[in-house]
């Protein structure tokens, strides 16, 4: 990569587009390799994503696994809890999605729910939230016990940027869909998600899960970032692979092309 220091970087001070595919093309070439590590290892990895409405989870979560398959990197992001779910313990439904052996799972928003949206919007009590907080270090150990490998991603957004990404989800049909009646009421919340959060923190940042925040004002830096912290925290090596070359095409012998109509599409484009 030829730019250095400023040529990087684009007049309102943003990567520039060119320089983040290039390291977004490296890093995904590096999480083939973690890919091919994890199932020969038989490794359980665990990645989870929190953050405010609108700090760039979703894209972050589609930056790391745009390249690798969806049978290793799997991605939950579970629906509000039916009523059956509602009578279980509280973490049960999050458990039966945990990696099995040679399985990356990715939780766009977790069990965290209950600090976060659960506590500020009143869908559990205080009771239920401190009661959250106070056992879920003790299960985050279980799992790491286990072997798993827990990693806890904290996306931070300022409120100005929150607010323009907000607003260009309104403006944009693209994306109007990922704007909720609940994303609205949140946004109104801003100093409460602030309180439960720092709450959060306290109660959950451990030795043995500890958060690491992703300042995200700028998506590009803040994926590119958390990819590669993501690579530091799983060791793993690139396996020898031989020489790769296609095998000749079989003869055409008697094969005929069908005589039947084909419904082909019209080539618009």
């Amino acid at each position: 990569m030829n730019e250095t220091g400023n040529d990087k970087l684009e007049d309102d001070g943003k990567l520039k587009r060119k320089v983040y595919e290039q390291e977004l093309a490296r890093l995904h070439a590096e999480f083939v390799k973690l890919q091919q590590w994890v199932v020969h290892k038989r490794l359980r990895v665990c990645i989870i994503f929190e953050g405010r409405d609108g700090a760039g989870k979703g894209g972050t979560i589609k930056a790391i696994t745009e390249r690798v398959s969806p049978r290793v990197f799997r991605v939950v992001a579970l629906p509000a809890p039916t009523d059956r779910e509602k009578s279980q313990l509280y973490a049960q439904r999050y458990i039966s999605h945990m990696p099995a052996a040679g399985e990356v799972v990715i939780f766009d928003r977790s069990w965290y729910n209950r600090a976060g949206v659960e506590r500020v919007m009143g869908f559990c009590t205080e009771e239920d939230a401190k009661r959250f907080l106070q056992m879920i270090p003790g299960v985050e150990k279980a799992f790491v016990e286990e072997g798993i490998i827990l990693l806890k991603y904290w996306l931070e957004v300022s409120p100005d940027e929150q607010t323009r990404r907000l607003e260009e989800r309104i403006e944009d049909a693209r994306k109007i869909w990922k704007l909720s009646d609940m994303d609205l009421k949140s946004y109104s919340r801003w100093f409460d998600y602030s309180r439960a959060r720092d709450e959060m923190f306290l109660a959950t940042d451990t030795s043995w899960a500890p958060w690491y925040i992703v300042r995200s004002d700028n998506k590009r830096r803040a994926r590119l970032n958390a990819l590669t912290h993501i690579l530091s925290k799983i060791p793993y090596k690139e396996l020898p692979r031989g020489k790769v070359e296609l095998p000749k095409r079989q003869h055409r012998g008697d094969y005929r092309e069908p005589d039947y109509p084909l419904r082909v599409i019209p080539e618009i484009f």
